[in-house]
């Protein structure tokens, strides 16, 4: 009934639109023709001497009092060009449309919210993409997301939470700390996707993706590198805002 609505709206709010652009660009191309009408009728023959007043108007060329210049011809389409001219969507609703509506998601850290690439980095230091907040942010608003990552010590897990928090993921979005899943092997994490069954899973390790293709519904393989689809419901982009195009 939501979506109906909506549509209704938009819909109303179209054919008013047009209207208005309809009415200013008649009332724009009649003004001339108007100040003409006037101006001809100020411009009388001239009493004091009707016999050169006669001739001057034969031969005058006559002008159609609903001419309209060049000029008026140009305003107007721009008028009805700005009108017409496609809005373009905001990410909300690219992330929305892109994730065909599906409210659960899981992702791995490595290699798509984190700029390390493996575990071993991780126990020095742990670095949020700034260029992926914004779309990360926006799945936040819509999806129950979850983002989970295989770690080789508690001091990775800190140093990952401490990232996300400094970046304001826990602030500004939906997410909380407890979304937040660790484990100690790969299959660990594929047993998380598994349990928790989201709608979509992003994942930058293939054989993960290959494992979980049969599983789960959706799924998106971030790699710097073109790869060939694996299955149909499996997608690829070099990495997340890209998916999104929000770069």
């Amino acid at each position: 009934m939501v979506l109906i609505r909506d549509c209704d709206l938009r819909s109303i709010g179209a054919v008013a639109g047009l209207a208005v652009a309809i009415v200013f660009t008649w009332r724009l191309l009649r003004s001339p023709s108007g100040s003409q009408r006037r101006q001809q009728k100020r411009q009388g023959p001239s009493s004091s001497n009707p016999g050169v007043g006669t001739n001057s108007n034969s031969n005058a060329s006559v002008v159609p009092s609903d001419a309209c210049s060049p000029s008026d011809d140009s305003r107007a389409q721009n008028v009805v060009d700005e009108f017409f001219q496609p809005v373009k969507p905001t990410l909300g609703q690219i992330v929305r449309q892109k994730l065909s509506e599906g409210r659960k998601v899981t992702c791995r850290l490595l290699g798509v919210i984190l700029e390390e690439s493996s575990p071993e980095e991780l126990q020095k230091q742990a670095t949020v993409r700034s260029s992926v907040l914004e779309v990360l942010l926006e799945v936040t608003k819509f999806c129950d997301l979850y983002l989970m990552e295989r770690v080789l010590d508690d001091e990775s897990e800190k140093r990952v939470l401490v990232a996300l928090e400094e970046a304001g993921v826990f602030t500004s979005g939906g997410l909380v700390k407890d979304k937040v899943l660790f484990c100690s092997t790969e299959n660990g994490r594929s047993s998380f996707v598994r349990q928790l069954e989201p709608d979509w899973h992003i994942d930058s390790n293939p054989e993960i993706v290959t494992q979980l293709a049969r599983f789960i519904k959706y799924q998106l393989h971030v790699s710097p590198y073109k790869t060939e689809r694996t299955a149909a419901n499996v997608f690829s982009a070099p990495s997340l805002e890209q998916f999104f195009g929000s770069i």
